[in-house]
């Protein structure tokens, strides 16, 4: 058989066997997808900038529960699930670091991204996000918590800063809107705090 020939018939072959890649798997898509957005507005880029006032700003690290697109609820000291219905447009942690962003440069704050440049800041945000998610451990009183550890420090710097912040948000059900609403607010909360400590 000649050379065009054999890759048509391997050709036909795969499609009949089915897409090699299927998008998505059986799931059914969702109706919507969850994001978070910063209440504050960043300012436009403009001007010089010292650069001993830059900082940069990590994704911050998160526990197994945070992995996932998925919003977790806390139902014992023991136990977690996820709301059905909830999934993220991209995982939370990274959508926290760019809310975190976002506030830090409507106070006035310049922060840069290492990642697109070889300019090392004067300070660098690092931490983790331990909550972030529904506490329901008392059925009657649904809350919100988001729990954010964070480390700064200059590059060889002798100290390191730490400290934790934290905020909760109650809801009226787990309906996944109300759910995400109140966690925004919580973390926008939380990165007003972090941006007034940052400035110290």
């Amino acid at each position: 058989m000649k050379p065009p020939l054999v890759a048509m018939a391997t050709a036909f072959a795969l499609t009949a066997c089915g897409p090699l890649v299927q998008i998505g798997g059986n799931a059914k898509p969702p109706g919507s997808l969850l994001t978070l957005s910063a209440t504050a507005v960043p300012r436009a880029a403009g001007g010089p900038v010292a650069s001993g006032q830059t900082i940069s700003i990590e994704v911050p690290q998160v526990p197994a529960e945070l992995q996932t697109l998925r919003l977790p609820v806390r139902t014992s000291a023991t136990e977690v699930t996820y709301l059905a219905g909830a999934i993220w447009a991209e995982q939370p942690n990274r959508q926290f670091q760019r809310l975190l962003s976002d506030t830090l440069v409507a106070g006035g704050q310049p922060v840069i991204d290492v990642h697109q440049g070889a300019i090392s800041p004067a300070r660098t945000l690092t931490g983790t996000l331990r909550d972030f998610g529904v506490d329901a451990r008392d059925p009657g009183a649904l809350v919100v918590r988001v729990r954010y550890d964070a480390q700064m420090a200059a590059p060889r710097a002798a100290t390191l800063l730490l400290r934790r912040f934290e905020a909760s948000e109650a809801v009226a059900s787990t309906a996944p809107t109300q759910v995400a609403a109140a966690l925004n607010r919580a973390a926008n909360k939380v990165a007003a705090d972090v941006a007034d400590w940052s400035r110290n």
